[in-house]
């Protein structure tokens, strides 16, 4: 119960930060943007005819791809700019209490830019008839999928002191997980490589997984993948961190 309240405090702190600041407002209001224009002008909502969110959540890796390294980078590169980090660290919260406050304090705050993009699901059944089951595990898989962008952001955060560093090594790490399950990238390694190999690649890649949930298929394996991703961004980070403070 400790380690929770502990937990907790770090949560509040971290999302009181991001409302404190314009990066809050700059990313809602960017992703609200990007994910209205790509869904209906990019896509041609109105022009396809048909009352389904597909345009909308195909765009939402890509637009991760640019907020979420963007919306992260500064959980652990400014507290360590800074010199917070050894403030932080005296306090009654161990490292990992610290880590968790954090990814979930960044988790919550991208979800609710997510949960923002209800006048499109609005306006989807005003037009039509939609599946709004089929809607509701496209928000899941996002959801999932934002968190894992989020754990990889802050592993990238917590490498590095600079802000601009931690984008750009967080964009990357995410691009190559998201292209790796891409047909043009997996087309590349069948022409030299076992098919256990290509499908080893392909698994490891954001898009398969995100896909089948938009179609509406609850798959525990695309759960537990993400689930897998996080924890395993998250143990990365305690590491980096320690190691950091070790030295």
């Amino acid at each position: 119960m400790e380690g929770f309240q502990n937990s907790l405090s770090v949560f509040k702190r971290e999302l009181k930060s991001y409302f404190e600041s314009p990066v809050a407002y700059v990313f809602m209001v960017g992703f609200l943007l990007l994910s209205g224009f790509m869904t209906f002008s990019v896509t041609r909502f109105f022009e396809r005819q048909a009352a389904d969110l597909q345009p909308f959540f195909f765009w939402h890796p890509w637009v991760y791809l640019l907020l979420v390294p963007a919306a992260t980078m500064g959980l652990w590169a400014e507290e360590r700019r800074t010199g917070t980090i050894e403030l932080l660290l005296t306090m009654p919260v161990t490292l990992m209490q610290a880590v968790l406050g954090k990814f979930f304090a960044a988790w919550l705050f991208i979800t609710l830019g997510v949960a923002l993009t209800f006048p499109i699901v609005i306006t989807t059944c005003y037009l039509g008839n939609p599946d709004l089951g089929v809607i509701l595990c496209g928000y899941i898989g996002s959801i999932l999928m934002a968190g894992a962008y989020v754990a990889v952001g802050m592993l990238a955060s917590a490498m590095t002191r600079s802000q601009v560093i931690a984008f750009v090594v967080s964009l990357l790490i995410c691009l190559l997980l998201l292209l790796a399950g891409w047909p043009p990238v997996t087309s590349l390694f069948t022409q030299w490589a076992p098919a256990w190999f290509v499908e080893a690649v392909a698994a490891f890649s954001f898009s398969p997984h995100f896909e089948s949930l938009q179609r509406g298929v609850i798959d525990l394996r695309d759960i537990a993948y993400y689930i897998s991703v996080m924890a395993f961004m998250i143990a990365g980070t305690h590491v980096v961190l320690e190691n950091r403070s070790a030295a």
